[in-house]
């Protein structure tokens, strides 16, 4: 995965659609397209992958039996026209191919192009780029026999790799490795995005993501059902402080966790709170007996936990963290849900929610914003299901969970899905794989504690504050060089730095 700087504000939320979505894009741009989309998606496939050759060379184009093929075919003949020596593999049968694949099939061959029907060996000085033109969208098994093959010897060239629309072998709207799969250095999708391509195996196969719209106003011919997560979803939030305020202004967050052996996950939540600018940071630890300053932040208050709970003035309340299951923990979980405060739910808090059906009838009558952030085997816990279960369809297991609980969900992981009560969703493209260490999901809970604090909505104390943990990850693994070994306590102050870059962009 690519590591990230921080983005300006002017990135837009680019609309998501499923493969059911782009098919009707499809169908209703079809009648007007001129020229076809097909040429059009050749064309655009082309002009990255002359981006990608650094050099004249040699270029493998492997076509399979549908529409992605006739991509793959388009492509091969603007290369050809561009001066680059092509070959092309065409794994299928020439009599069963869809009418515009057909059509690209014969303009090829009337360029004088070639095609062979087996995976020819490179060239001397190897392939210069190799060309994913297999499978498209529309797939939803393993590949297998000669497709498995060709996979595996595409995969095989130590050359840059262009998938067209999507990896072959990748589920479009899942991001589910289905098999044998195509690992792209590079990916041109058409269109529009698609939910594989950022979640789950996606991002990991798709390599560096290029967007094709083909000269559509997809947004035109039908709404978005999701979205990219961007800063322009929360811009208007994103203003400086008015002169003439003081911390009460800021709201005070409240985090109730901190079991003996796990206080560590409170105080990370807390600290992350600070830095993202609560007016108060209030941690009502269950194990009170350990601390009664945090030498590191001394701007931390601890109290005990029932106290908070009756503090009538909180702007948000956060309970999870280093929570434990204990008797005590669900008493004051039952009691959270009762009060009419933002409520974020994370960690043991979600555990025992999904053990407890009071718990969760309570969560789902709830009138306050609540938030809920499971990784994939709490989401599991609550929706009665398996881990795998989850991760087959993260985008639904989010939206299910948020339904259930009427509540605002962030589904943790490689592609983040935030999904709303009414069944909006979002997925996060920020963050890396450093971030896979203990902790990280305190500071996230911290964060967005503090934005409800500082009253903000739950839509957009979500949306910033995944968008800014991912972002804080992927800054601090820019600036030294890290694949690895980035710890929790290191991204609040980095989260903090691009939170005031948002606001008061550097000059």
């Amino acid at each position: 995965m690519s590591l990230r700087t921080p983005e300006t504000m002017s990135c837009p939320a680019r609309p998501i659609y499923p493969v059911s979505a782009i098919r009707d894009i499809e169908n209703r741009a079809l009648p007007d397209a001129a020229p076809p989309l097909m040429e059009r998606a050749g064309a655009a496939a082309a002009a990255v992958a002359l981006r990608l050759l650094a050099q004249p060379g040699a270029v493998l184009v492997a076509c399979g039996p549908g529409n992605n093929g006739g991509d793959g075919f388009v492509l091969a003949r603007h290369l050809h026209c561009a001066g680059h020596p092509v070959t092309v593999a065409f794994a299928g049968d020439a009599t069963r191919l869809p009418p515009d694949a057909a059509a690209a099939r014969a303009a090829w061959l009337a360029e004088g192009g070639k095609i062979t029907t087996d995976m020819p060996a490179p060239p001397a000085d190897g392939w210069e780029l190799v060309v994913d033109a297999l499978f498209g969208i529309g797939l939803q098994r393993p590949p297998e026999g000669l497709y498995a093959e060709w996979i595996e010897a595409l995969n095989a060239q130590p050359c840059p790799r262009l998938a067209l629309d999507i990896p072959s072998g990748l589920d479009a709207d899942t991001g589910k490795r289905l098999g044998p799969c195509i690992e792209a250095t590079d990916t041109v999708t058409f269109i529009a995005l698609k939910p594989g391509l950022l979640t789950l195996d996606g991002p990991d196969l798709c390599g560096a993501l290029h967007l094709a719209s083909l000269e559509l106003d997809v947004e035109a011919l039908a709404p978005a059902p999701g979205r990219e997560v961007s800063p322009a979803l929360f811009t208007e939030r994103l203003q400086p402080r008015r002169r003439n305020t003081h911390k009460g202004s800021y709201g005070d967050v409240a985090l109730i966790g901190g079991a003996p052996g796990m206080v560590g996950a409170a105080l990370l939540a807390g600290r992350a709170a600070v830095h993202l600018g609560a007016g108060r940071v209030l941690l009502g630890l269950l194990d009170p007996g350990t601390l009664s300053v945090d030498i590191l932040r001394p701007e931390l208050m601890f109290r005990a936990a029932a106290s908070l709970l009756a503090d009538p003035g909180l702007g948000a309340l956060a309970v999870g963290p280093g929570l434990g299951q204990s008797d005590a923990a669900l008493t004051l979980v039952r009691a959270a849900i009762g009060k009419a405060t933002p409520l974020i739910l994370d960690a043991d808090a979600l555990n025992l929610v999904a053990r407890e059906t009071r718990l969760q009838a309570g969560l789902a009558n709830r009138n306050s914003a609540t938030v809920l952030t499971p990784h994939p085997a709490e989401a599991a816990r609550l929706l009665a299901c398996s881990t795998a279960d989850v991760q087959g369809n993260r985008i639904a297991a989010a939206r299910g969970i948020a339904a259930l609980f009427k509540a605002w969900v962030v589904l943790k992981g490689c592609g983040s899905v935030i999904a709303s009560p009414d069944g909006q969703w979002w997925i996060n493209t920020t963050g890396n794989p450093a971030m896979a260490s203990a902790g990280m999901g305190d500071v996230l809970t911290g964060i967005v504690a503090a934005l409800l604090a500082r009253g903000w909505s739950a839509r957009d104390a979500l949306l910033a504050g995944v968008h800014l943990h991912g972002l804080a990850g992927d800054t601090l693994c820019a600036a030294n060089n890290i694949d690895s070994g980035l710890l929790a306590d290191d991204l609040a102050p980095a989260a903090r730095s691009c939170f005031n870059s948002w606001i008061r962009p550097p000059r």
